[in-house]
């Protein structure tokens, strides 16, 4: 968790830190010169959600701005009170935890992270390429050394925060939001030797005012993309909502949204094999007018400035931006919101759709937070979905074939966290 990630519009609930024997709110007077003081003496803040505090790390930001932020340590969310900032539900319990250490390997030391990913930022001219749909299968679970697209989007999304959700977001997640959430959650992030922020295309808010500037940004960006004779070809990738996927008056193409003056080209083959790797989804875009579409995908911009999706992978989620499998999570979710609900929705990543994982994890609580489950009728005659079930952490199991949702547990309150005379606040 980066401390300084949180936009006005949804911020978390405030957290404590003590740097060098003081105490400070996030946010307060002289926590930016304590945290700088830290780093020069190597010292490590601590968390105060619990009383005995969970050791931090102050890491440098890059740019001409500099500056330094507060992270977790590497593997410790799950030590922070469930309310906490910090808190993230154990690795474990989602896809995350196959990949991390492996595919994701973060440096405290730096605070960069580096990816490995199973699929090119890069294409060899004249050298032909697969199309394929993000590396994943329904049936067999990808190798968790490397992160498949849907891996690293649901990365990114974790990263970004966007897998959470409080009763004050209500209304004030956007496109605009989700991309500079995104954004930020990229910074610090290397993948292939390079930048992935670099690579990174996520498409602005369309506006007709401001169309020929938003245009100028997006062809200076895609320059380094662009076909050049004898060399090898960067790939981009794309995050982006998707508006269509449609024959076109020659092959195929992808629309997309805050995009409406360039078609994405499709390979007819890539086009013929989302029908059937994404079928379920597709058909709960298409039955569903609250869901959103959302796309990662590497592309290559031929001499002429054409885009071609090389590979991509697809992601449902709600009007609130919340990823969702099947039409039984998206009721979960939306009961949740509805009732007003603090919760971590958990991701698959690599994992295929045969292994079971928590689909929420609520965080309204004092002590453990319960995981809540949905049990698919494969799952739960094999009996896979034990292997998330901890005895030390409650658990909820909704299996949809057998019966109406069950209620849901009760939410705890919690206390603020402790403070004393040294804590400064604003």
């Amino acid at each position: 968790m980066n401390a300084a990630l949180h936009e006005p519009e949804l911020t978390a609930p405030a957290g404590v830190y003590e740097v060098g024997g003081r105490r400070f709110e996030v946010g307060a007077r002289g926590l930016a010169d304590a945290i700088a003081a830290a780093h020069a003496a190597h010292w490590r803040p601590r968390c105060m959600c619990l009383v005995e505090g969970v050791e931090m790390y102050v890491a440098r930001l890059a740019g001409p701005t500099g500056g330094f932020i507060v992270k977790r340590m590497p593997g410790t969310g799950s030590r922070h009170a469930p309310d906490c900032p910090s808190y993230e539900p154990p690795a474990e319990f989602s896809g995350l935890g196959q990949v991390l250490g492996s595919a994701i390997s973060e440096d405290p030391a730096t605070g960069e992270t580096t990816l490995k990913l199973d699929f090119p930022l890069s294409k060899i001219a004249g050298r032909s390429t697969a199309p394929s749909t993000g590396g994943e299968s329904d049936s067999v679970a990808s190798d968790g050394t490397r992160l498949s697209l849907r891996g690293l989007l649901h990365y990114l999304w974790d990263q970004a925060e966007l897998t959470r959700w409080q009763p004050g977001f209500a209304g004030k997640r956007s496109w605009g939001t989700v991309r500079r959430h995104l954004l930020q959650a990229a910074e610090h992030k290397i993948a292939g030797r390079s930048a992935l922020q670099a690579r990174l295309y996520i498409p602005e808010v369309f506006s007709v005012e401001q169309r020929d500037a938003i245009n100028m940004r997006r062809l200076a960006q895609w320059a380094q993309a662009v076909a050049r004779p004898g060399h090898p070809q960067h790939l981009m990738l794309m995050i982006a909502e998707v508006k269509e996927i449609v024959p076109a008056r020659y092959g195929f193409k992808a629309v997309i949204k805050h995009v409406p003056d360039q078609a994405f080209a499709i390979d007819e083959q890539l086009y013929r094999r989302l029908g059937r790797r994404f079928e379920s989804a597709l058909a709960l875009w298409g039955t569903a007018d609250d869901i959103h579409m959302v796309t990662i995908a590497t592309f290559s911009v031929a001499a002429a400035g054409i885009p071609t999706i090389m590979e991509l992978s697809l992601m449902p989620v709600t009007r609130h931006w919340l990823p969702i499998e099947d039409g039984y999570e998206k009721q979960l979710i939306e009961r949740l919101v509805a009732d007003g609900r603090s919760f971590v929705k958990g991701l698959r990543y690599n994992l295929g759709a045969e292994s079971a994982l928590a689909c929420v994890t609520l965080n309204d609580f004092e002590g453990s937070a319960p995981l809540l489950l949905i049990v698919h009728a494969g799952i739960e005659d094999s009996g896979r979905y034990l292997q998330v079930c901890d005895p030390s952490v409650p658990a909820w199991h909704w299996s949809p074939s057998r019966e109406a949702m069950p209620a849901l547990p009760p939410r705890q309150q919690h206390p603020k966290p402790a403070t004393d005379s040294a804590v400064e606040c604003r």
